[in-house]
């Protein structure tokens, strides 16, 4: 019986599939980039990445400087037992004061310096949450601040742009909180000859920078993960810095082709979109600079977001860049898909998580 319903799902897609759309008009008009065509020697691959590196950060815009790791503060610490749990705060030299939580256990010191995760609190419309996600389970199965800090990490998320202490700060003050604010600050990024994505990986990597110096961490066993927006985020980091170790993202694997015409545009806020960006590539390049590290996707085939289309497309063609890099490296890369399952971090999910970031994040013993 499921075989049959099955059947007939993937009949029904199909035709579905087959019939032109609106969205394949806009398509066929618009001059966008092909798929990446991978090149056949690691060396002409370690060119084309920088280039595609080098045009990513030039579509992003121009920004301003990342602040020092001297601006950031330790504004208040409370001791949780087998961690301490620490607010900070730094100016990120574009108009905001920016807050975070690092969560450090009591194991981590100088002496002996622990892994760390940069964590990518999501949007899911929730500007009044930010960096509280680290603490609650509005987005995880668990809260993953403290669970990571338990399994021996230290942990930093940070407000993203109009979210936590963030939100109702853009450039048209108070008046404008969520979805407003952050079509205000979308629109002065790009009078400002930047993008509101640019801007909130920025402050990403100067979190980054500021966790690197941190004394009691392995600066090179750092992860970073996040669901939805923060697993965009994450990827994008992996992209853009050679820094992280290791990645895992959950949900918002997205071809933006497929995503075009399937007709889910709808499906992700402005603060997503960089201009100019698939007259060059789509993602699986942005997803492919990150090779030979490991990095894991976890994503629901129901999950309109995420096109599978699209997510087998990426798979694909990021599996034939780390194949360049040698037998050994191809299991470096992941993509797992839930059926059944849409837009939703899952118990299982985070049980993999910790054990990928395990794998290729703590130092073996």
């Amino acid at each position: 019986m499921h075989r049959i319903l099955l059947c007939s799902t993937l009949l029904l897609a199909c035709m579905h599939a087959a019939e032109p759309t609106v969205a394949d008009d806009w398509v066929a008009k618009a001059s966008l980039a092909p798929p990446l065509k991978v090149p056949a020697s690691l060396n002409a691959w370690q060119q084309q990445r920088t280039q595609i590196r080098a045009r990513l950060n030039e579509l992003l815009g121009e920004m301003p400087a990342r602040p020092p790791v001297s601006a950031f503060k330790v504004i208040s610490s409370e001791d949780k037992g087998s961690y301490t749990h620490e607010t900070i705060q730094f100016d990120n030299g574009a108009g905001e004061v920016v807050k975070g939580f690092v969560f450090v256990p009591k194991k981590a010191t100088v002496q002996s310096k622990a892994p760390a995760i940069l964590y990518c609190h999501w949007h899911g419309g929730q500007y009044d949450i930010g960096k509280q996600e680290l603490l609650g389970t509005n987005a995880t199965p668990v809260a993953p601040g403290p669970a990571l800090a338990e399994k021996g990490y230290v942990v930093l998320g940070i407000d993203a742009p109009c979210f936590g202490e963030r939100n109702g700060q853009g450039p048209d003050g108070p008046q404008q909180k969520g979805s407003a604010g952050e079509m205000t600050a979308a629109k002065f990024h790009l009078w400002a000859g930047r993008t509101l994505w640019g801007m909130m990986i920025r402050d990403d990597l100067a979190a980054l920078d500021y966790l690197c110096s941190r004394e009691e961490v392995n600066a090179a066993r750092i992860g970073v993960t996040g669901i939805s927006m923060g697993s965009t985020r994450s990827w994008w980091i992996m992209a853009l810095d050679d820094r992280p170790r290791a990645a895992v993202c959950v949900a918002c694997m997205t071809r933006y082709e497929e995503l075009i015409r399937a007709g889910m545009l709808k499906a992700h806020g402005i603060y997503y979109f960089v201009p100019g960006m698939l007259r060059h590539f789509d993602t699986e390049a942005v997803i492919a600079l990150a090779a030979p590290r490991p990095m894991l996707f976890m994503t629901g085939d129901q999950d309109g977001g995420s096109p599978l289309e699209g997510v087998r497309r990426i798979g694909e063609t990021v599996k034939k860049v780390y194949a360049l890099h040698g037998d050994a490296v191809e299991e470096c890369f992941e993509s797992t898909i839930y059926p059944g399952v849409g837009h939703v971090y899952l118990p299982e999910m985070w049980e993999k998580t910790l054990q990928w970031m395990d794998r290729w994040v703590k130092p073996k013993p």
